[in-house]
């Protein structure tokens, strides 16, 4: 069954159910409520009766007034007592005169009738066994008993007059629960499409996803399905990127090892044929296997990175002495490009615990990125300071710059600037990524920025001063 018929079945059960469990609970205790006044019916009656009766009779010093007393309270006729009526008159003047199949005898404190609003009983014959409730009517001013007054309710009419309107309440109950029924069941229909209809376009775009299609899904609300669909949408986004990035890595990945391997080729091929000499064949070699190797080191690094492997020895060093041992390291590399290399050591800088050969790997990354974006006549600085309560390691260059829609993405792994492409500059866009990895592991933090092409390039590596030894 699908999410959607499985939504639209629990909401209709539900009201279903709460329809029923309201039908029942409402029909019961109504039942149980008119039950109780049906009985209550006969004694209320009869102790109000008795009571104005008893006024009366006091007031009248006798039972003269009785009748009246019957007919205002809605139980007897204005008239004579003797008076004859027909049983069509007297049943027209009961129902007009009082709803209620209710009888009332009034007898005196000799026993004998003085009235019957059912005219069944002559007024001063003897009084039978009588149903009913009976109540006492006294003589107010003696306060002695003057007789009593039977009330007899029909039960069984008013039972059956009560299960009626029970009847007729759960009918117009249980239409109103099949009138909320309908409308529950299409109000889950809009709410089980509303629901799953993200989540079926959500199934459809990962899938298309997994075909290599490009999709994004339309975000509609501000909710959670929402939400869903924008978080989705930068997924997307970011696999895109990824997607891209990777093509791009194998392009590089492909140059780069494809020049190494060329020049080894032709090294080789030199050297079988007797063009070259084994010393210049092997020292060419040499240096091109050393590229393919840190072409492999940044590989690995990254995949450190990726997995956090990334393990640090940290130990007390010291930064002016690890910037002046990189210096000196790239100062070839720097002359062989006519670029001038110089390092600027501001103050007394602290000892920091770092893992020397990583934070030499991120050094160094950073100065091959410097004189490689730097031409004939460049010049690269790398300076070092306090700020603050961090140590401040920059390395600034007056070379190609970067544009400011790349600066964004520099950190990106595998992403090159199209200054770099155009003008040939090698590299797989991982320095920068490793570099990040490696600084950020021992707390600190790492920022480029730039004033575009051509106005060379800046960036400071900010390491706290936190764990400072002193030597």
């Amino acid at each position: 069954m699908s999410l959607r018929w499985r939504i639209m079945s629990l909401t209709v059960l539900v009201v279903v159910l709460t329809v029923l469990v309201s039908v029942s609970v409402g029909y019961y205790a109504t039942e149980s409520r008119l039950g109780a006044f049906v009985g209550q019916i006969g004694d209320g009656e009869a102790s109000q009766l008795a009571r104005q009766l008893s006024r009366e009779y006091t007031a009248a010093g006798g039972w003269d007034t009785a009748d009246g007393v019957l007919a205002e309270a809605g139980y007897g006729y204005a008239g004579r007592p003797g008076e004859e009526r027909s049983r069509e008159g007297e049943e027209n003047h009961v129902e007009a005169l009082h709803k209620d199949p209710v009888r009332v005898v009034i007898v005196g404190v000799d026993g004998r009738v003085v009235a019957d609003n059912f005219f069944e009983l002559a007024p001063g014959s003897p009084a039978p066994e009588l149903a009913g409730h009976r109540e006492t009517v006294s003589n107010l001013a003696t306060n002695q008993p003057a007789g009593h007054v039977y009330v007899d309710v029909d039960q069984e009419l008013l039972s059956s007059e009560s299960h009626g309107f029970l009847n007729t309440l759960l009918l117009i109950t249980l239409i109103g629960g099949v009138v909320t029924a309908g409308v529950a069941i299409l109000l889950a229909g809009w709410l089980s499409r509303r629901i799953t209809a993200p989540v079926t376009a959500l199934t459809e775009a990962t899938q298309a996803i997994a075909r290599g299609a490009e999709t994004r899904l339309p975000v509609t609300s501000s909710d959670e399905l929402g939400r869903m669909s924008e978080a989705f949408n930068r997924m997307t986004s970011a696999l895109e990127t990824q997607r891209a990035l990777r093509r791009q890595l194998v392009n590089d990945v492909a140059h780069e090892l494809n020049t190494p391997l060329s020049v080894i080729q032709l090294e080789a091929k030199g050297l079988s044929d007797g063009l070259q000499t084994p010393e210049d064949a092997s020292a060419q070699i040499i240096q091109e296997v050393d590229r393919l190797r840190g072409l492999v080191s940044d590989l690995n690094s990254l995949a450190e990175t990726d997995h956090g492997e990334l393990a640090l020895a940290p130990e007390p060093t010291s930064v002016s002495g690890l910037l002046t041992s990189e210096v000196e390291r790239w100062q070839r590399q720097a002359r062989a490009r006519g670029v001038e290399l110089s390092l600027e050591v501001s103050g007394d800088i602290p000892d920091l615990r770092l893992d020397v050969m990583r934070m030499r790997q991120a050094v160094g990354n950073l100065l091959s990125n410097a004189i490689h974006a730097s031409e004939g006549g460049g010049r690269v600085v790398v300076g070092a300071g306090l700020e603050g309560d961090a140590t401040v390691i920059a390395v600034v260059d007056n070379g190609i710059g970067i544009d400011t829609a790349d600066l964004p993405h520099v950190f990106d792994r595998f992403y090159r600037t199209d200054q770099s492409r155009s003008r040939g500059i090698a590299g797989t866009g991982l320095g920068l990524a490793i570099t990040r990895a490696v600084v950020e592991a021992h707390g600190g933090a790492v920022t480029v920025t730039s004033d575009g092409p051509g106005r060379g390039t800046a960036v400071a590596v900010r390491l706290p001063l936190a764990g400072v030894t002193r030597g």
